[in-house]
């Protein structure tokens, strides 16, 4: 296949804006967006309508704006439960300052290296990185050739980058990820396979 005839597909990955409760390792617990979630989300997008399509994770602080903004743009609209969140295990649902309140080094022990010092009861590394991988390639299978807007969690858009740019699992949370930031990835088809280029991150439109 010559350079002209190659498929590329353009992605760009939305993290949802603040849930109500505000931060914590929230992981699969299902709350809604705050005010100031749904304000950041639509202030990130702000008039620009490029996609072809919108896929999103199932949980309501993803899915809730992906589909105020499939019904404004006109868009079809998918979920991928393999988009949720990475689960925290007992940290689940904390803030901070709860985690740490008896080590204070306990975050700092994760953030350096997670696959030796995740929380007890979480889903592991290896695990995620499949469920969210193959999401990935079904996305961009199903949706070669065009722009497609996925909403989903800091995690996700992680791991994503994680398998695009070849980063360590061990270093997935040195990837700062900050509400309703979007991040863009050129793909470019070679054969079976997906050259992947990350053309900005963490920005708005």
């Amino acid at each position: 296949m010559s350079t002209e005839e190659r498929v590329t597909t353009l992605v760009d990955l939305m993290r949802h804006g603040e849930p109500v409760g505000g931060s914590r390792y929230r992981g699969q617990i299902d709350d809604p967006l705050s005010d100031t979630g749904w304000r950041q989300m639509r202030a990130a997008v702000g008039q620009h309508a490029p996609w072809d399509a919108i896929v999103s994770s199932p949980l309501r602080r993803c899915l809730d704006f992906a589909e105020d903004l499939a019904e404004r743009l006109k868009l079809p609209l998918e979920t991928d439960d393999r988009l949720m969140e990475i689960g925290f295990g007992v940290w689940q649902g904390k803030t901070h300052e709860e985690v740490t309140q008896f080590d204070p080094g306990l975050q700092q022990r994760f953030y350096r290296d997670p696959m030796s010092h995740r929380p007890e009861g979480a889903e592991g590394l290896g695990d995620f990185r499949a469920r969210v991988v193959a999401a990935w390639n079904d996305i961009l299978n199903r949706h070669a050739g065009r722009h497609v807007l996925i909403v989903c969690h800091a995690g996700v858009i992680r791991m994503v980058l994680a398998q695009t740019l070849e980063i360590p699992l061990s270093n997935l949370f040195r990837i700062k990820v900050g509400s309703a930031a979007i991040t863009r990835i050129e793909c470019a088809e070679q054969g079976e396979e997906f050259l992947g280029q990350l053309v900005f991150h963490g920005g708005a439109l």
